[in-house]
């Protein structure tokens, strides 16, 4: 790969930001579809947490095989499950079939992610990886951004049917996910006739598939973005399925929903952008830390009685609190793993995410259920919290404040002035 030449990034993002837009349009509008068909806040617990589900059962398994081998087809894969959970979550007619095809989409969207987040580990250097990672997360947030603006318009559109918008609000989202299908060409390098030299040969392959998932999870770092990434994405997760049920208990509409959930993106995607300088300041463990504490606070805040106006600013500062944890937790995981294993570190990941989206999705019912709508974002920012103390006792302390894409910058600087240069100094 040329030096410099990062394209690949870019088609990566793009295809990743089609397939998110997917997903978070469908998330909401397969809550407003539960409500039509008569659900509780129990049961839009229940089927946003089956979304997690088989991907709670896979992820282990796909992160080995694409240790093993590439990753588009893996992609491909991902689109078609996300377009085919899309398209018949919206000719669900029971609550029981929407949570199946809601599971389908959820596996749909774990291949997909195991897929692009490997390709990143792959081909980023090590004083890349806090970059790419974070601009490869862009393309999740611009996909949250859209996403349920569009869904929030589409549920709203026509005088209230919530069934009848909710189903077309689910069939638009799968003709997205296909769009995704068509930006994965040259996103992996082809694959070279004798590959040995390049890709680690025999012996690698096989001590990449021999790494113990209990020595990969004993390594210091893994645990903790493990966990970091749990608390961020279940509090992500939350916010898409719980805030229209919010939204009707306080008569708030769905379009002022999804501009609520778009304005929390917005800030996701702004803090990506200036990430790099955040660390180089504050470095990679303090800047989690501090992000997750903050998070946890607004994610309180949001139980509160507060007016639109009000939430939307919490929602904005939680979208940048909330925009560090996943890029970070990824570059923590990808570094500590061992080398042969690091799609199975990120697949351990994506499980703690998806035990995440299931557990908390379906507490989350029960506790609004027994305390009302507020309730699940004070439990999401307990868990945040939690998060914040005790990644900071087990993540690896950071070896510089700087970032290692600095390094090359201090080693001029430390560099032994040449003799010629002394002449000239003197």
């Amino acid at each position: 790969m040329p030096v410099g030449d990062r394209r690949w990034l870019l088609r990566l993002v793009i295809a990743f930001a089609f397939s998110q837009a997917a997903v978070s349009m469908a998330r909401p509008a397969v809550s407003y579809r539960a409500l039509a068909l008569g659900a509780d806040e129990r049961a839009v617990g229940v089927i946003a947490g089956v979304f997690a589900l088989l991907p709670l059962f896979a992820a282990v398994p796909l992160g080995r095989r694409t240790d093993r081998g590439r990753c588009v087809p893996l992609l491909a894969v991902g689109a078609a499950l996300i377009g085919v959970g899309c398209g018949l979550s919206g000719t669900a007619r029971s609550l029981a079939a929407l949570a199946a095809w809601s599971g389908v989409m959820g596996l749909g969207h774990l291949c997909f992610v195991i897929g692009a987040q490997s390709i990143v580990a792959r081909r980023s250097g090590p004083d890349e990886q806090d970059r790419n990672f974070g601009h490869f997360t862009i393309g999740a947030s611009l996909g949250q951004l859209v996403g349920p603006v569009a869904a929030g318009l589409l549920v709203s559109g026509h005088d209230g049917a919530m069934g009848r918008t909710s189903a077309l609000a689910l069939v638009v989202s799968a003709g997205v996910a296909a769009v995704s299908l068509t930006c994965l060409r040259r996103i992996e390098p082809p694959v070279a006739p004798n590959p040995p030299a390049e890709r680690g040969g025999p012996d690698q392959k096989s001590t990449s598939g021999k790494v113990p998932v209990r020595r990969i999870l004993r390594t210091r770092g893994v645990p903790s973005g493990i966990l970091v990434s749990l608390a961020v994405l279940s509090a992500t997760d939350i916010l898409t399925a719980y805030l229209p049920v919010v939204g009707e208990d306080r008569g708030i509409s769905p379009t002022t929903i999804g501009v609520l959930l778009s304005l929390r993106a917005a800030a996701a995607i702004a803090c990506r952008l200036v990430m790099t300088p955040m660390i180089h300041r504050l470095g990679r463990t303090a800047l989690l830390t501090a992000s997750c504490l903050l998070g946890g606070l607004l994610c309180a805040g949001i139980a509160l009685p507060v007016p639109v106006w009000g939430m939307a600013l919490m929602l904005v500062a939680l979208g940048f609190c909330l925009g560090v944890g996943q890029p970070l937790s990824m570059t923590t995981v990808v570094r500590a793993a061992p080398a042969g294993a690091r799609s199975t570190a990120l697949a351990l990941r994506l499980t703690g995410n998806r035990l995440g989206q299931v557990a908390a999705p379906a507490s989350a019912g029960l506790v609004a259920g027994v305390a009302g709508t507020g309730a699940p974002f004070m439990m999401l920012g307990v868990l945040l919290v939690g998060a914040a103390g005790l990644g900071v006792r087990s993540t690896p302390r950071d070896p510089a404040p700087a970032s290692p894409a600095l390094a090359p910058a201090k080693a001029r600087e430390e560099a032994p002035v040449p003799a010629e240069e002394c002449r000239d100094r003197r």
